[in-house]
């Protein structure tokens, strides 16, 4: 319990205070329910004293009115500083992980590492939000006040309150045997929340094929077995706690009842007044209530341990090695040198030796899976190489810091994604602090300004998540946009036309010209227009440069290149008769 309590402590950071601020508010929340034991004893005393004074009366309404009021002030300050507490160190992990993620390789993020990072950033941190400060503060206010009222309890009568105590190490026994029973469930709830919204998350998105191929209600066996297992993870623990918890509650009621017959058969034999008698039976109501509410919440810790364990292991995702310094270099000249690359144990890239003076064209061409893209991210360090060294104006890539090494790169994808945000914001991504002139200038230059004052509130204009409400086309060219705004001399096009519909190709033709325009430019394309008026011709083949020259250069030899031109002009001539 200490360890985990520890624990808690530490994940909660800068919240701390606000943590210890609860406890001690508690702590006077607990005397304040002592006023209320007070005026009973005062109202008892008169009433058995025979005294018909106004002022025992008062001083006991008094007593109870100001731990009313007490109790409900410190209650609020408590709460408030425990909300306060939770939502603050959760949306810390958040960002903490959320800075982590921007260092990490790109080849993490696959799809299970999704539904992980989904998981922990939502449901798991969600239950340490709403669970560990109010554990934390529960247990230990609970045991203080427990100890409060058994000091009272030993003042009054040494031999009940030894009662009380008893009823009390039994209690926390039973207590602590199903904080450590639940070691054995509380991860397997943990996982199996984690698979479920991994579970979730792959259903929705893929929504739009199990409706093409009739599969709904068939097609979910995934998703029905992660529902059926985490359904089945909680009902197993719910049904370790239940026992006891019975048996918790079993112990106070059998030590409360224990101290009205201990304490009237005390007073029978003459060894308790009357009124020491009846304040142990009322108090025998009210003895375990603290000591109770830290128990119930000792059967918690172990899932807010687990969580805090599963959250923690965002911090063990490997970084790339990031010591580099802020660098701008003299020129955009990008050199491979001996080039190796692995995913994991399949080799990617090999040997890989290449120049690309800047302001320059080249064209990556090759078969689907050579290796084409994995090159063009490399340039970005978006992994790190096996061996070999990529510079950039005579400068290790490694030796830049992330800020200034992107700083040096735009990158436009095949595939674009939007954010659920304005068509500004969107365009300002990689240039936060520009203005509106600035983001209408970079729009008309990527020929999409006239599109945007089309949408319902022009630059304001929230879209969809992914960019879903806008054709393909369309987001495209909002890519663009954004890749012009930041302006950096290197620009990384990867098959950024190659699902655009016939009606947009020339406008988004248009957009790249302006983008590229005085740039180092390297682009993966498979149109022949594109890459025939390029410097520079990388043709790729089972992660090794096989080719390299200018168009004239390559249709010169026979190769993969001559073969792909020949493919793609015969291809241009196939006609469909009718």
């Amino acid at each position: 319990m200490i360890k985990t309590f520890k624990k808690i402590w530490s994940f909660a950071g800068k919240e701390k205070g606000n943590i210890n601020k609860s406890v001690f508010i508690s702590f006077i929340y607990a005397i304040f329910s002592m006023l209320e034991i007070t005026s009973i004893y005062l109202v008892l005393s008169g009433i058995l004293g025979g005294s018909q004074n106004l002022n025992i009366a008062l001083i006991a309404f008094g007593l109870i009115l100001v731990s009313i009021f007490g109790k409900a002030t410190m209650k609020y300050y408590s709460q408030l500083q425990q909300t306060h507490a939770g939502y603050f160190m959760v949306a810390n992990k958040r960002i903490q992980i959320a800075d982590k993620l921007k260092h990490v390789p790109m080849g993490y993020f696959n799809e299970n590492s999704l539904g992980e990072i989904t998981g922990v950033s939502t449901t798991v941190l969600e239950t340490v939000e709403m669970v560990a400060p109010m554990v934390l503060v529960n247990v230990l206010s609970g045991l203080i006040n427990s100890l409060i009222f058994t000091v009272m309890i030993l003042v009054f009568d040494w031999r009940i309150g030894i009662l009380v105590v008893a009823g009390t190490i039994i209690y926390l026994t039973i207590s602590s045997s199903t904080e450590k029973k639940s070691v054995m469930f509380a991860p397997k709830r943990q996982k199996s929340q984690a698979i479920l919204v991994s579970a979730v998350l792959e259903y929705i998105q893929g929504m739009s094929i199990v409706k093409s191929f009739n599969l709904t209600g068939k097609g979910d066996k995934t998703l029905r077995y992660a529902l059926e297992n985490n359904c089945e993870s909680n009902l197993n623990m719910e049904k370790m706690f239940t026992p006891y918890i019975m048996m918790q509650e079993l112990v106070l009621q059998i030590f409360s009842i224990a101290i009205i017959l201990l304490s009237v058969n005390f007073y029978l034999d003459g060894t308790m007044t009357l009124l020491n008698t009846l304040m142990m039976v009322i108090v025998s109501f009210l003895v375990f209530s603290h000591i109770q509410s830290a128990g119930s919440s000792i059967s918690l810790l172990r899932i807010v341990s687990s969580s805090i364990d599963e959250a923690n292991k965002m911090d063990t995702i490997p970084e790339i090695d990031e010591k580099g310094t802020n660098i701008q270099p003299k020129n955009h000249d990008i050199e491979f040198k001996n080039v190796d690359f692995s995913y994991e144990e399949r080799k990617i890239l090999s040997n890989i030796n290449i120049k690309i003076p800047q302001r320059t064209t080249t064209a990556i061409v090759g078969p689907s899976g050579s290796g084409k893209t994995t090159l063009c991210n490399l340039i970005a360090r978006f992994w790190d190489i096996d061996s070999g060294s990529i510079t950039i104006g005579g400068k290790n890539i490694k030796d830049y810091s992330l800020e200034s090494l992107m700083d040096q790169i735009s990158m436009v994808f095949q595939k674009v994604y939007l954010f659920a945000d304005t068509v500004e914001n969107n365009i300002k991504f990689g240039k936060p602090n520009a203005s509106r002139e600035d983001v209408i200038i970079a729009a008309k230059k990527a020929c999409c300004h006239d599109f945007i004052m089309e949408l319902p509130d022009g630059y304001d204009t929230v879209i969809g998540e992914g960019g879903d409400t806008l054709s393909g086309g369309e987001k495209q060219r909002l890519s663009i946009a954004r890749a012009l705004l930041k302006d950096s001399p290197i620009v990384i096009l990867d098959e950024a036309t190659a699902n655009v519909d016939p009606e947009n190709e020339d406008k988004l033709q248009t957009a790249i010209e302006s983008l590229t325009h005085n740039k180092t430019i390297i682009m993966i394309a498979h149109r022949l227009k594109t890459v025939r008026s390029a410097e520079q011709l990388l043709v790729v083949d089972k992660g090794s440069i096989v080719q390299q020259g200018n168009h004239n250069e390559l249709m010169a030899n026979k190769g993969i290149y001559k073969t792909f031109v020949m493919s793609r002009e015969t291809a241009a001539k196939w006609k469909v008769k009718i």
